[in-house]
């Protein structure tokens, strides 16, 4: 099967061995061997894609096939919410949309949806019943059940979903694929249809993380348009070694398979360097349970209980339930739960104080279709248990498939971290997932191994520069980096081939970082970034034998950083051994810098 990753496209693209429009044949036939129904609400006609092709911008996304789930508007396509009678055909497209077509992706078509983006089955919808890609008898996860399987099945690049209770989640676990659940605000949710308007996310599915994270760096935004909408703020970033919380109490509800599957996550995570910790899952799950037992639910009939009501028979059973149980809360209510919810967060510190990020499983266990259909609001408040609080809390989150069950059936657990951790969190996801022995993107036979591992990007109008001595957090210097609002991104350590010495003479003392193809162990250093203004006045600030060149990180990418001309190393003393500037002086307490 050929494959739709991002990197791989566009690397054919330019070199000449693919065709966008190839692509585009290639994805048609594919959905006609498949079936439009139940994956698709409504497809675009190929000939219309490939117009879309012909008019689109060169961007980064230029000549990829992506959808979006049916409560997202594109322009001249109907939105359904998967709910007929609720139909109507936008004129502008939702403000993600835009984005995404503006950096040249091609829109293939809207997908199925649990109706009014309400459940985590994918059973809501009368446009049919989407199944797991690796079993007719599954279910896909909802609610963006098509817009999971359509990337599980190799049908699309990457698919939008929305993501208020895990629906970006769960049927990325279901379809071996990639969720990302990114910090709120952070993608416009102008032009989605609400479902509880001050929680919801657009999310994204695609293969793997690297692609994830392309997607979301093309699609995140901020819309005046859009209340919501939040500009990016500084986060701490993860440490080298990474605690991760895993709960003292965990509910597979009998999974067994589950269960063992989990496990090996957690052991793969700590072989990769993190350290486990266990913290107490209650605050969280307490919070959880606040969504639709508590006032939020109210939300759901703000969104559309005027069409719900006039039209109780266009809704499904399930769904109509809920949304008009709203009505039962009253302003009371909500302030009494805001109030509780602030109690949980609060409570919920003390945890983050133990951990950088929590594993949890992405579901407890996979249900069968007949199973949910005759259980449907119980078993989908359980796969909601390790998802319900995300929002609520303003937490960043991202699924990865975590390895398959005897029966053949997916599993994948999800990684957690504070607001705006999402580039960090998203890297350490993917370093996770590919210690997935054996890991292949969806239902295909291609190998994760084979595309290119996750980076951070950095904005157009931003410089990443490592810092080896003097800048350090703590040194003299480091103020220099603090007056241009430069933003610690990551501690790390060069690539091999670096040797680092104590300059003499200096003031303050200095080290001179030579990339001589000697180091073996890579040199510490921190990651920062800040805008060209900053940049620029920070370079002049430089002085000889120093000077800022290009520096290879150990996982291979460049950013700006500190050097140092050889010549000034020939009466320098060689401290490469101590593997950085900080335990270097750390050996030497009391003494003075050369």
């Amino acid at each position: 099967m050929l494959s739709l990753d991002i990197a791989f496209l566009k690397h054919g693209y330019e070199t000449g061995t693919l065709k966008p429009e190839a692509v585009l044949d290639m994805v048609y036939d594919r959905i006609a061997a498949r079936g439009e129904r139940p994956v698709w609400i409504t497809l675009v006609p190929k000939a219309a894609a490939l117009a879309q092709l012909a008019a689109a911008p060169r961007g980064p996304l230029w000549g990829i096939p992506f959808a979006v789930k049916d409560n997202i508007d594109a322009a001249g396509l109907p939105t359904t919410a998967a709910c007929p009678a609720f139909a109507y055909t936008p004129r502008r497209s939702a403000g993600v949309v835009e984005r995404l077509q503006a950096a040249g992706a091609i829109l293939i078509g809207k997908t199925n949806m649990d109706q009014f983006a309400t459940g985590l089955v994918g059973t809501r919808s009368p446009y049919g019943i989407c199944a797991s890609v690796f079993s007719a008898d599954h279910i896909s996860g909802g609610s963006s059940s098509g817009s999971g399987v359509a990337v599980g099945a190799g049908l699309v690049a990457f698919a939008l979903g929305t993501d208020t209770a895990g629906s970006g989640r769960v049927p990325a676990a279901f379809n071996n694929v990639v969720g990302l659940k990114p910090t709120r605000g952070l993608i416009s949710t102008r032009g989605v249809v609400p479902a509880c308007r001050s929680l919801d996310c657009v999310s994204v599915f695609a293969g793997t993380v690297a692609d994830a994270l392309a997607v979301l760096e093309a699609a995140a935004s901020y819309d005046a348009e859009d209340a919501f909408s939040r500009r990016p703020q500084p986060a701490a970033p993860l440490p080298e070694r990474v605690r991760f919380g895993v709960p003292a109490a965990l509910e597979f509800f009998g999974d067994d398979a589950a269960a063992a599957l989990f496990k090996a996550s957690v052991e793969r995570l700590t072989a990769l360097g993190g350290e486990a910790v266990v913290f107490d899952f209650q605050p969280f799950r307490d919070a959880a349970s606040l969504l639709y037992a508590g006032p939020w639910v109210a939300e759901r009939l703000a969104a559309i209980g005027d069409f719900a009501r006039q039209q109780p028979e266009a809704v499904n059973e399930v769904v109509r339930d809920i949304i008009l149980g709203g009505g039962g809360h009253s302003a009371v209510d909500a302030f009494k739960a805001q109030y509780r919810l602030a109690e949980l967060v609060r409570a919920a510190e003390a945890e983050w104080a133990k951990m950088d990020v929590m594993v949890l499983p992405t579901a407890p266990t996979i249900y069968r279709i007949d199973e949910v259909l005759a259980d449907p609001v119980r078993l989908n408040s359980n796969l909601g248990t390790y998802t319900n609080f995300v929002n609520l809390m303003d937490l960043a989150a991202i699924a990865i498939p975590a390895g398959f069950r005897p029966d053949g059936l997916p599993f994948g657990v999800t990684l957690v971290a504070r607001a705006f951790q999402d580039g960090a969190l998203a890297v350490l996801a993917d370093a996770l997932h590919r210690a997935l022995p054996g890991a292949c993107i969806g239902a295909s036979d291609v190998a994760l191994a084979a595309t290119p591992p996750a980076r951070i990007q950095t904005s157009a109008d931003c410089v990443r520069l490592a810092v080896v001595g003097a800048h350090l957090t703590g040194q003299p210097l480091h103020g220099q980096l603090t007056q241009r609002n430069a933003r610690l991104v990551s501690t790390t350590r060069t690539a091999p081939g670096y040797s680092l010495y104590a300059l003499k003479g200096t003031q303050p003392a200095k080290p001179g970082l030579v990339c001589d193809g000697a180091g073996a162990g890579g040199i510490e250093v921190e990651v920062y970034e800040m805008d060209l203004a900053g940049f620029g006045s920070f370079v002049a600030l430089v002085p000889s034998p120093l000077c800022i060149g290009t520096v290879t990180l150990a996982d291979g990418s460049e950013v700006k950083g500190f050097l140092c001309e050889g010549r000034a190393t020939a009466d320098a003393l060689d401290i490469t051994g101590f593997g950085g500037w900080r335990s270097w002086l750390a050996s030497r307490p009391g003494e003075r810098p050369l």
